[in-house]
């Protein structure tokens, strides 16, 4: 269910739109993409859904909806991804059914009880440090090693990612790593998304 290798994310946060990014991604092979939006209306958000949900079955790729499972509903997304701070795993799952469940942790804790809670997936992170996490939501290398011992369902790596570091993830375990600034804050965003792709398969 979980496509391995470059999780894409959508950013509408560098001057690109939310459709733009997802073409990016998908234009460069990447296989599963997150919708991610904090800023806009509803109404907004289910049409760039609806957009992007299209793009993905054109590319034969997963979609996911970041935070809103009245917006992965509604746009027929593959399934949801929550946060710590969002609606709870546990009703995220009774609300979606079978849908993909991703749920972000950020400790050994956080895993086992996203587990617990029926998540298809781990996002794990941040890994390194980042601009958009804070220090509790800081999981590091180690801890990432722990959390794919104790996993028995895809973990996906996230958080201050760069592309020297696609190796050394892809080989403690993980199966997938999850960027958004090391591609869309690049000069050049399509290049980058493709060498993210080609590091993980070469």
């Amino acid at each position: 269910m979980i496509p391995k290798g470059i999780y894409g994310i959508t950013s509408s946060e560098f001057g690109i739109s939310q459709i733009e990014s997802a073409k990016i991604l998908l234009e460069a092979g990447i296989k599963i993409i997150q919708y991610r939006e904090k800023n806009a209306t509803s109404r907004k958000m289910y049409e760039d859904a609806v957009k992007i949900k299209k793009l993905c079955d054109e590319y034969n790729a997963t979609f996911i909806v970041n935070d809103r499972v009245d917006i992965a509903l509604a746009s027929e997304s593959s399934g949801v991804h929550v946060g710590q701070k969002d609606l709870p795993a546990k009703i995220a799952r009774k609300l979606i059914g079978n849908k993909i469940l991703g749920v972000s942790i950020s400790s050994i804790d956080e895993a086992k009880n996203a587990i617990i809670d029926g998540a298809d997936y781990l996002g794990a992170g941040a890994i390194f440090t980042t601009n958009t996490k804070n220090d509790s939501e800081f999981l590091g290398i180690e801890n990432l090693k722990k959390v794919i011992e104790i996993s028995n369902i895809p973990v996906i790596a996230i958080g201050g990612i760069k592309l020297e570091h696609v190796k050394i993830l892809k080989n403690i375990g993980v199966h997938g790593i999850a960027v958004i600034s090391a591609i869309f804050g690049s000069e050049n965003p399509k290049e980058m998304a493709r060498k993210f792709v080609e590091e993980w398969e070469s």
